[in-house]
Order: C-alpha cells, then sequence, then structure tokens
C-alpha cells in the first residue's frame, strides 16, 4: 500500500493574500490527486529583537514536526507500510526516529532531504538517506494546468 502525506501550514502572517490563495491552490491539486493533507498552523510571539532591542513579533510554525512524528508511529503501528521515507531536514524529527527503530525493528526510514537541507544527525540516524538535487525538482511537478476531477483548471503560477 502507498500513501503520500503532506504537512504545512498557511503563512496569513505574511500579509500576502496571494501567497495563501496560491499555498491554497496547490494544496487542492495535492488533495484531488490522492495525497493526504494535514494543515497546521503558525503562531507568533513576542520577543525582544537581539540588533534594536525593541520587541518584535515573531511568527513560527506549531505541530508541523509533532504531526510528522505522530503519523510516523501510526503508519508503523498499524502496519501501513514497511519503508517510510520523508521529505525533511528537521531535527525535530530526531527523537521520533530513534522510538520507531527501537519499536519497529523491521521497518526502515530514509530521508529525501531537499536540496541545500541536508541533516549529518538525520543522515547517520537513517543510513542510505538521498538528498534532492535541485535540477531534480523540474521533472516531479504537477502539469500545468492540473486539472482537478471535477475539471476545474488550477494554473501554475508565474511566481511564488
Amino acid at each position: 500500500m502507498e500513501n503520500v502525506y503532506y504537512f504545512s501550514a498557511y503563512a496569513h502572517h505574511l500579509n500576502d493574500p496571494g501567497i495563501v490563495q496560491r499555498h491554497r491552490s496547490f494544496v487542492r491539486c495535492l488533495e484531488d490527486s490522492g495525497i493526504k493533507v494535514e494543515i497546521n498552523r503558525f503562531k507568533y510571539k513576542k520577543i525582544d529583537c537581539p540588533f534594536c532591542k525593541k520587541k518584535i513579533t515573531k511568527y513560527e510554525e506549531k505541530e508541523t514536526d509533532v504531526s510528522i512524528a505522530l503519523k510516523l508511529q501510526e503508519i508503523f503501528i498499524t502496519d501501513e507500510c514497511d519503508v517510510a521515507v520523508l521529505v525533511s531536514g528537521d531535527t525535530d524529527l530526531a527523537p521520533s526516529l530513534r522510538m520507531a527503530r527501537k519499536l519497529f525493528s523491521t521497518k526502515h526510514i530514509f530521508f529525501a532531504f531537499p536540496a541545500y537541507r541536508k541533516n549529518s544527525e538525520l543522515a547517520k540516524l537513517c543510513p542510505g538517506s538521498i538528498t534532492i538535487k535541485n535540477k531534480q525538482y523540474a521533472k516531479f511537478q504537477l502539469p500545468n494546468p492540473y486539472i482537478l476531477q471535477d475539471s476545474t483548471k488550477i494554473y501554475k503560477p508565474s511566481s511564488w
């Protein structure tokens, strides 16, 4: 059985509705193609700027790494797969990887690190992981336009 999961959050805080709209369109294409999508959130907090010493607002994506970690455990517990490939370079996933390897020694986890995001700690935890080369992205994009099952056409934006 094959499943693909996509985890993200909409960046409403960037005050550019076009960014969120383009992201929503992309998510519609993913869902239409059978990818399971989980949208999390950004949370803001006030911090002291290290340069000007004033209070500034900082936004952080919340819950995404925890959602990925829990999904990894879930798919192994339910025996959904024997091999999981994570497209990430986030070291917050390391505790979940260690737990999965401990509890499910016959299962395998690999990373497909995004270009320029290879992480040596995660690579050591998951030997055999690969790095996606920048030039490879063009080969794996959705068609333009992507035609949803309801015949709606979604065109690739000219810029992100």
